[in-house]
């Protein structure tokens, strides 16, 4: 059966807790259930335990951990990887740069207002940012630059990240990195 996707990396950007995370895991479960097996997950909490440890949280450490990710995803995305990225990446010019060094490349932006993520926060983390205890802290003590022209935003205040994940594929679908269901089955049958 001829491969029925293309690679590219789908970066979800967006403060803690909006819902990166979840909504991306729930993206790469559905693509393997597609058929998606070259399918790579790079999480920003995971890839700080490894790929970018000793890194802190100033602009600069912030630029290079970013740098290390979109060099890893273009690696992957260049040999037809669907590429899964879910980091916070505050920064514009980074994502940017991201986008130019990648190619084929989605920025996703998963939002959810400030609040809803401090709600959603089990860790306290925003509690301690917001009483000054912890520095650096995006969103709070550090800017979070909105994406201007993302491929999709993300509603997880309201929308579930079942319907979020649903978007994501239909977007891949009408990019023509993903067959559409119904095409993949006829493939499939005439191989």
């Amino acid at each position: 059966m001829a491969d029925h996707y293309k690679g590219i990396t789908l970066w979800f950007t967006g403060l803690s807790q909006s819902g990166k995370t979840t909504t991306a895991q729930l993206v790469g479960q559905k693509l393997r259930e597609r058929g998606v097996d070259r399918l790579e997950n790079l999480d920003g909490d995971l890839m700080r335990m490894g790929l970018s440890k000793g890194l802190g949280f100033s602009k600069e450490d912030r630029d290079e951990n970013i740098r290390r990710f979109y060099l890893v995803s273009q690696l992957l995305t260049r040999n037809d990887v669907v590429t899964i990225v879910a980091a916070i990446s505050p920064y514009r010019e980074a994502r940017d740069t991201a986008r130019a060094v990648i190619g084929d490349f989605a920025e996703i932006y998963v939002k959810a207002p400030l609040q809803v993520c401090a709600d959603r926060d089990t860790k306290g983390l925003y509690a301690k940012a917001m009483s000054g205890e912890l520095k650096e802290f995006t969103g709070v003590s550090d800017p979070y630059e909105e994406p201007l022209n993302p491929e999709l935003v993300l509603d997880t205040e309201n929308a579930t990240p079942e319907d979020n994940a649903n978007r994501v594929l239909a977007w891949m679908e009408e990019h023509g990195y993903l067959q559409p269901v119904a095409s993949a089955v006829a493939d499939s049958v005439t191989a």
